[in-house]
């Protein structure tokens, strides 16, 4: 039967749940259980893909094509498992379904409320993972704070939950916060007990209470935590701040949460977790040979979350390469033709963020052209791949004012179209090519060299595709098309022949990279602007 562990938050938001979960994930998934992790966010959106990433941060794409929160890219770079739609739940989904069910007469005549009907869909869906029998254990985070008013209907259904599993089947986790006041010198555990009462309020007592803090918890915190928390001492889990996020499976290892968590729910703890491929990744992470600085060009560097699986990429390919990559972001809006030289020149690479909007287009397009007259390493992304097509058909194909349809529909030369399928669409959730497609790579490419094999899947999140009208003249003047869809005839790489490394792919590589598979096209580009910084030496 699969065990369910409830992951609730106190004091204050962004206290690393999604971190915390991933961590006790790897730490189950390395004892030989199959675990796998489900956010529940309490905001009203259907999905975030239509919040503006400084809001939100990143918009997360699973294979299955579900926009989804960004603590997904976490369970997946932790546990090198795919996530689903099912892994992640907004309140915004379960209204809807419930609205739908109600204007199809499901609920024959009854009034519909927030209990029964919004706890039991939302029960509902936290069982759909572990009905499917594939799972041991199911661990459900629970986005934003407890207290908050949106949250409600979640912690009830968990608490309802909790009394229908049994005991030994079902635990909750709370993580809180133990602040230091520096004017008195001490660690603070009111907060937490306070969080801990609210809980209570609801119904719930957690079994496990793990505390982030700046300063290690001595023996007497622990202890006054334990009484006025009603948790067992040894569930008195100390989160320490760590300077990677990889370190804290780690950290959960040395104060027990994993053996905690089997004990409470009758589990064998005799495998001990497996994690040697772990630290190897730490070990070369932490101890690089060399060191390169990469140019992230985005219209969001303002809030590095926007980045987040472009930022945690760059972490797997430079442990791969044993190399420290400093990523230096860069204000599309900073750049021009005049600063793009004072901006760039110190850099090993350059990458072009995604993104959406005419904002920053000029400031990436001068980038763009930089590098490749400078011959520096390049590597475009979604967006970052339609720039340089617009670059290359306006500077080396001198097609006047070339631009994407996005930013100027009266284009003479829309090199980056409207796809086919997206001309009649007027909503603008979930309507995007979402998800994993499959992508041809021409022998002899630098593409086919990168990834060692020529059919490859890769997840896509875009309106706007290369216009294939042109593809003749920019294969003629020396920028290939190096992968293409199957099916559709889709550009999806495009590479410079002529260049030591010009590769962008339409689709979102940052996606799949994960701690036990780097993903090849960040691996090759830091191996490429390493090389770059020892040629210039």
């Amino acid at each position: 039967m699969t065990k369910y562990i409830f992951v609730t938050g106190g004091v204050t938001s962004s206290l690393g749940k999604g971190i915390i979960a991933a961590s006790l994930a790897k730490l189950l998934q390395a004892r030989g259980f199959k675990v796998t992790i489900q956010k529940f966010d309490p905001y009203i959106n259907i999905d975030p893909g239509t919040l503006n990433p400084y809001e939100h941060g990143e918009c997360y794409v699973t294979e299955d094509g579900a926009e989804t929160d960004l603590d997904l890219g976490h369970y997946e770079r932790f546990l090198n498992v795919a996530t689903s739609q099912a892994n992640n739940v907004t309140t915004g989904r379960i209204y809807k379904q419930v609205i739908e069910q109600e204007r199809a007469g499901a609920y024959l005549g009854k009034t519909v409320q927030v209990v029964p009907h919004i706890t039991d869909e939302i029960k509902r869906r936290m069982q759909l993972l572990g009905e499917t029998g594939e799972y041991d254990i199911v661990i459900t985070e629970l986005g934003g704070t407890v207290g908050d008013i949106e949250s409600l209907p979640f912690i009830e259904a968990v608490r309802q939950l909790r009394w229908e599993l049994g005991s030994n089947d079902s635990l909750v986790i709370h993580l809180t916060l133990i602040p230091y006041l520096a004017a008195a010198g001490e660690l603070k555990t009111k907060p937490t007990q306070h969080s801990v009462k609210t809980l209570l309020e609801y119904g719930i007592q957690p079994d496990i209470l793990v505390c982030r803090t700046e300063h290690k918890l001595n023996q007497d915190i622990r202890k006054k935590l334990a009484l006025f928390c009603n948790v067992n001492i040894n569930a008195v889990v100390e989160s320490i701040d760590a300077p990677t996020i990889y370190d804290v499976p780690l950290n959960m290892l040395k104060e027990q949460l994993d053996k905690t968590v089997l004990a409470k729910l009758k589990l064998s703890t005799k495998n001990e977790p497996d994690l040697e491929s772990w630290k190897t990744f730490l070990g070369k992470l932490k101890n690089p040979t060399n060191e390169v600085n990469i140019g992230l060009v985005g219209k969001y560097v303002e809030l590095p979350d926007a980045y987040k699986s472009i930022t945690e990429s760059f972490i797997h390919a430079g442990s791969a390469n044993e190399t420290k990559v400093k990523l230096k972001f860069i204000a599309a809006e900073s750049l021009d033709a005049e600063h793009v030289h004072d901006k760039l020149k110190h850099l090993d690479g350059v990458l072009v963020a995604p993104g959406f909007g005419e904002r920053g287009l000029e400031g990436k397009l001068a980038a763009i052209q930089y590098v490749r007259e400078h011959k520096i390493p390049f590597f475009g992304i979604c967006l970052g791949m339609q720039c340089s097509v617009i670059e290359f058909g306006r500077n080396v194909l001198k097609l006047k004012n070339a631009n994407s349809f996005e930013m100027d529909e009266k284009t003479k030369h829309p090199v980056i179209n409207l796809m086919e399928e997206q001309k009649n669409i007027t909503n603008m959730g979930g309507t995007m090519r979402l998800g994993a497609y499959d992508c041809e790579i021409k022998k002899g490419t630098k593409a086919h060299a990168i990834y060692g094999k020529a059919k490859i899947s890769e997840r896509h999140r875009h309106r706007y595709e290369f216009n294939n009208a042109y593809l003749k003249q920019y294969e003629e003047a020396g920028m290939i098309a190096s992968g293409i869809n199957p099916k559709t005839g889709l550009v999806e790489i495009v590479e410079l022949k002529d260049h030591p490394f010009f590769v962008a792919g339409q689709f979102h590589p940052e996606l799949k990279s994960t701690v036990a598979n780097p993903h090849p096209l960040f691996v090759s580009f830091v191996a490429a602007s390493l090389a770059n910084k020892k040629a210039l030496k």
